[in-house]
């Protein structure tokens, strides 16, 4: 039967999906999204604004010009559509967890800092360079020897897009993936080079005043890889000494092509979210988005991407303070890095733990290499994808995750609300937020928690650990997932003795029965995250309403959580990572924060400055 009326005989299953990161619904993750959805059979389709697109077709896809703040309707219908429904919620969940694009703000204006000429800059990758101005401009040769022809030509760009996706270790990764869906989607509308070309000019155009303009360096990216490929070279004369290249905006490949005397990139035609942004950031060139004309080339400018600014013919006073700043910031980078082995304490002395939020070997493995002095939240949904992991797989995991430090805390599995799992049936909620999830998962599901904590126990041997139970709102839901915990140990003969059990604290009802919770835990874990949406009744994924994560009541909630504990309480939400709050979490009496892997050395660094 065709799939299309084979899908008219089944059950539509609908879910409504927001789109909560600030880089919006752009090209990697719409690519990845449009890749999974067609491994399943069920026509699937995303509905927003009137609009209804094949979510398996990626140009459909970024069509629609998702941004942060919009939600639209994901509807699956066939033989494996509630599958689908289930697979895709929780990969879109994990797609919005990218870090934001933009960076910090800068403390300092330009005019404060320079008395030449400035011009608004708008912070791609963070640094500074004195140098002249260079304008990027190539030549084309062809090599008839080199000559392969479209199809081939396009097969090893689709083959080399796949490698590097295989073998690029950060982020960045999903890039090439994105770059090997639209070119899989323009093949399936071209047969030759020719019209490859059209279709990607017929594209260019409709995205030239939309949202996702962003993506157009993609596709030229694409077309320059195939040239390449058949016979063609493009050949870029760099100056020998140091310089500031312009451009319009520059292709991903480019990048990787960029010298070392390289001091800076400034482009006028690109955007924040453009993978050639993206890039830059990776690569750390100071880099900035400059609207406004600049001056001939061979002309000396600053751009000073932490002021936001480009300085127009500096006066020799500029330079030296912009060297100035640059040695400082080099400094200050280094001597973080340099440290972030050591011990952080305040200006008083005060000691502070430093420990990291992870979610896999790779980002253990990161925060080891980042100084982190352990794990102050092992997310374990990581091992619990497409299918149940088993109890050999979970194991053999958190012995990898256990081996690299002394001091862990493992959060058991905590889905449910906005985190669904294919193999977890849980009943229609009209607010899941508030139905089954987290610590309740004891009651629902106990043969995967008893899996679980079977591994768990296992893989701890008689190392010291720490485990925490999610979302607990009362204290017989902690004591009974701890005489849970005992009588799995029980059933297969394993001694805990070396185990502590606490809870996580991120229900408002615990603020106010702390004294009965006392007795029972063994120590707190502050989630800030969860807690602040609580707190305020409002969703933190809602396309509208946002909260001020720096609110007074939820800095009074950690303050109730410090005055009436007499256990060990760790923050790991991201407060905990807000270097503005850290002076004030360290008064409330934090003495133990846990962030992300990358910010372990600059949370040290701003420890040690309260």
């Amino acid at each position: 039967m065709i799939p299309f009326f084979s899908s008219l005989f089944h059950k539509s299953h609908t879910a409504v999906l927001h789109v909560t990161s600030t880089n919006g619904f752009h090209l990697r993750p719409a690519a990845v999204f449009s890749t999974k959805a067609k491994t399943f059979s069920s026509r699937i389709e995303v509905e927003t604004r009137g609009k209804s697109v094949d979510a398996k077709n990626l140009n459909a896809l970024l069509s629609l010009s998702l941004e942060s703040g919009d939600h639209f309707d994901l509807v699956c219908r066939g033989k494996d559509a509630k599958d689908a429904l289930e697979s895709l919620s929780v990969l879109f969940e994990d797609l919005m967890q990218e870090a934001p694009l933009q960076q910090d703000t800068p403390p300092q204006t330009a005019k404060e800092i320079y008395a030449g000429k400035c011009v608004d800059a708008e912070p791609i990758s963070l640094g500074i360079g004195v140098a002249p101005l260079w304008y990027y401009r190539q030549s084309e040769t062809y090599d008839e020897t080199k000559h392969t022809d479209f199809h081939e030509a396009a097969r090893r760009v689709s083959a080399m897009l796949q490698h590097q996706y295989d073998n690029t270790g950060n982020a960045d990764r999903d890039i090439y993936l994105a770059q090997k869906a639209l070119l899989d989607t323009l093949l399936g509308q071209a047969d030759s080079f020719e019209e490859m070309e059209a279709a990607v000019a017929k594209t260019v155009e409709q995205l030239k005043s939309g949202k996702m303009a962003a993506k157009i360096v993609d596709y030229h990216d694409l077309l320059r890889r195939i040239k390449t490929q058949m016979g063609y070279r493009m050949v870029v004369d760099y100056p020998a000494d140091a310089f500031i290249l312009a451009a319009d905006d520059l292709l991903p490949s480019q990048i990787d092509t960029l010298p070392p005397q390289t001091a800076g990139v400034i482009l006028q035609k690109s955007t924040q979210n453009s993978h050639t942004a993206i890039l830059l950031r990776t690569a750390s060139f100071p880099s900035a988005i400059v609207r406004t004309q600049l001056p001939s080339e061979g002309e000396t400018v600053i751009l000073d991407s932490l002021a936001g600014s480009v300085v127009l013919n500096p006066k020799e006073e500029d330079k030296t303070v912009a060297y100035s700043r640059l040695d400082a910031e080099q400094a200050k980078r280094a001597n973080a890095c340099e440290k972030r082995f050591e011990k952080a304490q305040t200006k008083a002395g005060t000691p502070i733990t430093v420990l990291a939020n992870v979610s896999d070997v790779d980002s253990a493995e990161e925060a080891k290499e980042n100084g982190a002095e352990g794990i102050g939240l092992l997310r374990t949904e990581f091992l619990f994808k497409e299918t149940a992991p088993t109890l050999e797989v979970q194991t053999d995991t958190y012995k990898k995750i256990f081996s690299l430090f002394d001091d862990i805390t493992v959060r058991t599995l905590d889905v449910g609300g906005d985190k669904a799992l294919p193999y977890i049936d849980l009943p229609e909620e009209s607010n899941p937020f508030l139905g089954i999830r987290g610590v309740r998962l004891f009651k629902t599901h106990p043969d995967i928690l008893e899996t679980q904590l079977r591994a768990i126990f296992t893989a701890a041997g008689s190392r010291k650990l720490k485990i925490m139970f999610p979302m607990v709102s009362t204290p017989d839901e902690f004591i009974h997932a701890k005489a849970f915990a005992k009588q799995v140990a029980g059933t297969y003969e394993q001694d805990i003795g070396n185990i502590d059990f606490g809870m996580m604290v991120e229900v408002p009802s615990v603020l106010f029965t702390l004294a009965k919770f006392n007795p029972l835990v063994d120590f707190y874990s502050i989630g800030t995250n969860d807690l602040l949406q609580y707190l305020f009744a409002t969703e933190r994924t809602h396309p509208t309403l946002r909260i001020n994560p720096r609110d007074e009541a939820l800095f009074e909630a950690v303050k109730t959580v410090f005055e009436q504990a007499d256990k060990p309480v760790s923050i790991c939400g991201e407060l905990a990572a807000d270097t503005e709050a850290i002076g004030k979490l360290i008064a409330l009496g934090a003495d133990t924060l846990s962030v992300s892997p990358v910010l372990i050395s600059a949370i040290k660094e701003a420890v040690r400055h309260v």
